[in-house]
């Protein structure tokens, strides 16, 4: 009965950092800036690998659909969180948190099968050299990568198809700075089943398969490194991996701190691992490739 008297709320309250006005002002300005360097850094890899020759190869093309990715992930989020930092009032529309989760999760889940796929690459091209060519079609490649952007379109409509599930009574108010599906979830007052039923399903079929093809692929990449006598080999060999090997860390390093870390009686430590999992992440994967990859190196030079 209490389900039927409820009212549906329409609008959502975000908690702030903090009410300190200095402190709001220098928030500000430092998520300002890593959104600046996020836009810059990302749409400069992918114009500099569209521009570049010696850049059209898969693995770059992977990297370019990789900022892609991390270009709207950070967009959906960064923006409206700049408004609220400044504003007393920090709110958000059902339909705005709809839209939110959605396209958070669509990318989000696209950028952990493109990771896959990225590691996929370097193993062909480290453990079958001979073949790497004719496997890693252009082709292959597209295949690939929509079928990174399909699951990560099923992923956001599962997860907004459970959320509209949902009934919000008793409370608007989300302790984060920006509508993700967990806290909506224990936010809601009816069943959450479907919900959890979703999310983890979600979880185990993407987030575990895509993980596998990451751990598989470098289980196989490092064994070859290994067999390899020369030194100089096993440098150059490595080289070919490092940078996605440092972004794969990071992606996942900070997932799996987001959300499977223990629970904790700060809502504080909660949003800063929001603002590492949801800002930084995506600014620094062109740092990565840009200062620890001698052909992106070589492309800016020209």
């Amino acid at each position: 009965m209490a389900e039927i008297n409820c009212t549906q709320v329409t609008e959502f309250s975000l908690t702030g950092f903090t009410e300190d006005p200095v402190a709001q002002v220098t928030l500000f300005l430092m998520f300002l800036l890593i959104y600046l360097f996020t836009v810059l850094g990302n749409v400069g890899m992918i114009a500099l690998i569209r521009a570049s020759p010696q850049l059209h190869s898969p693995m770059y093309y992977f990297l370019g659909n990789l900022a892609f990715a991390d270009l709207c992930s950070s967009t959906v989020i960064t923006p409206k969180m700049l408004v609220d930092v400044m504003s007393k009032k920090k709110g958000i529309a059902y339909a705005g948190c709809v839209a939110q989760v959605f396209i958070f999760d669509l990318f989000g889940m696209t950028e952990c099968f493109l990771l896959a796929m990225m590691a996929y690459d370097r193993y062909m091209a480290i453990c079958h050299p001979l073949v790497y060519p004719l496997v890693m079609s252009p082709k292959y490649c597209f295949q690939l990568v929509t079928g990174s952007y399909l699951v990560g379109l099923t992923n956001g409509m599962g997860q907004t198809i459970g959320m509209s599930h949902l009934s919000f009574c008793s409370s608007s108010v989300i302790d984060l700075f920006f509508c993700d599906i967990s806290p909506l979830i224990s936010l809601s007052t009816s069943d959450t089943t479907l919900s959890h039923v979703i999310l983890r399903t979600s979880a185990s079929l993407f987030g575990v398969s895509s993980s596998l093809v990451v751990l598989v692929s470098y289980v196989a990449i490092i064994s070859v490194i290994l067999g390899i006598r020369s030194a100089e080999g096993k440098r150059k060999a490595f080289s070919t991996c490092a940078s996605h090997l440092a972004t794969v860390s990071i992606f996942y390093g900070t997932s799996l701190f987001m959300y499977l870390k223990p629970s904790s009686d700060s809502s504080r430590e909660d949003k800063w691992a929001a603002v590492l999992y949801t800002m930084v992440t995506p600014m620094l994967n062109p740092l990565i490739y840009s200062l620890r990859n001698k052909e992106v190196k070589e492309a800016l030079r020209r």
